[in-house]
């Protein structure tokens, strides 16, 4: 059995502490938990052991462990360090080689990946020293998941927000997969579209969707955990940038479109993205006003169609695989859309509100996709959409081994 040492910082979010437990031991790892003093007022050694079934350690100095060198031990004893929250004070201390407590000392005397879900007020992220700390940490081959975007204890709004313990926990286990540390798709360039696009009606309002971007960000983690060259192009979010992938930011469909092309040639195309079909055909320079005449009027103009312009290229990915989002008759749909668009392979999701998924696909941190082939179809089965990506990216992993047997 695997084994995480999990330390808790000091911030509101380490209530969430015994719940990531229960969600890493769901995912069949073994747990320790190491407390820094200030994560004590938020949550109690007690509760910890509980849910973990192991001592809880605390002090730097507790004299039975540190006549073995606990901190040595402790820091080697785990497959993984898991910081959660990973406050501002923990990313600086990690940054800069300090350990003047047990948390900092296991963290600087670790030989283990080490992965951090930060959680901290959105100025204290923002800042220019907690934003350096990142970069530091990143070059120095650190893990991330988070922060994302939300309302926060303190009152304000924006990044800062710990990932929830079900996504921290699953991504704590692809980080263990031993298939992880194989690169089956090594070499191979690889575009993931995410998210929804902002089509502008005048400077405060757009036509958008319900697309969260979770989906596309995972498969990008998931791809480039295999050793691909993976570049995320992604409508507006409120998730993090992705450890390890190339990332293109924008807003609108057309600057969607310009961007997948220009990163062809591709080997692989994951078009996930909940692209909007139309857009107003003409944006307000100004906020447009109610009037006593009755609505304004929008004259829509459609989009061009990135999956079917990929499918129609003379430069078209090796394996195109489009995403369809049905509220009904979904692999009928699927089916059509694959014939259409000139696709590999599509991902069917049922994103309708009474889908029975928690949250609602969109949006959500759970999927039932299916993934529709020319002559096969296979259901994913619900599932959080890590494991979702894992699947699909086990699945192209496994099409190209077979392509190169053949």
């Amino acid at each position: 059995m695997k084994r995480v040492l999990l330390i808790i910082g000091g911030g509101i979010a380490a209530y969430k502490a015994p719940d990531l437990v229960r969600n890493l031991r769901a995912q069949g790892l073994a747990v320790r938990c190491l407390l820094t003093s200030a994560a004590e007022q938020f949550v109690s050694p007690l509760s910890l052991a509980s849910v973990s079934g192991d001592k809880v350690y605390e002090n730097l100095f507790d004299l039975t462990d540190e006549a073995e060198m606990g901190h040595i031990q402790l820091s080697r004893d785990a497959d993984l360090i898991l910081v959660a929250p990973a406050t501002a004070d923990l990313m600086a201390k990690a940054a800069q080689g300090i350990a003047n407590d047990l948390a900092s000392t296991t963290l600087l005397a670790t030989d283990k990946p080490v992965m951090l879900a930060p959680a901290m007020n959105v100025r204290m992220w923002e800042h220019a020293a907690t934003q350096r700390n990142l970069g530091q940490l990143k070059t120095d081959g650190l893990h991330f998941v988070g922060p994302e975007k939300g309302d926060m204890a303190c009152g304000e709004f924006g990044f800062g927000r710990m990932s929830e313990p079900t996504e921290i926990a699953a991504r704590a286990a692809s980080l263990l997969d031993d298939d992880a540390d194989s690169a089956p798709l090594k070499g191979k360039k690889v575009l993931v579209t995410a998210g929804p696009t902002h089509e502008p009606i005048d400077p405060v309002r757009y036509i958008a969707n319900r697309s969260s971007g979770k989906q596309g960000y995972a498969i990008a983690e998931a791809l480039a955990a295999m050793g691909a060259e993976v570049h995320l192009v992604s409508g507006p979010t409120a998730l993090g940038d992705v450890q390890g992938v190339h990332m293109h930011r924008l807003e609108t469909a057309e600057q969607m479109y310009d961007a997948c092309h220009a990163l062809l040639p591709l080997d692989i195309g994951v078009m996930t993205a909940a692209v909007a079909d139309w857009r107003p055909e003409l944006c307000a320079d100004q906020k447009l006003k109610k009037t006593e005449t009755g609505l304004p009027e929008l004259t829509l103009r459609e989009n061009r169609d990135i999956l079917a312009s990929l499918g129609g290229s003379k430069q078209k990915p090796s394996l195109l695989i489009g995403f369809a989002a049905e509220t009904h008759n979904v692999e009928a749909f699927a089916r059509d859309k694959l014939a259409r668009k000139n696709c590999d392979w599509i991902v069917a999701n049922n994103v309708a509100l009474d889908s029975g998924i928690k949250g609602g696909v969109m949006g959500g941190d759970e999927n039932a996709a299916t993934l529709v082939r020319q002559n096969k179809t296979e259901a994913f089965g619900q599932m959080s959409k890590v494991e979702t990506a894992k699947t699909l990216a086990q699945r192209i992993a496994a099409h190209f081994s077979a392509a190169e047997k053949s």
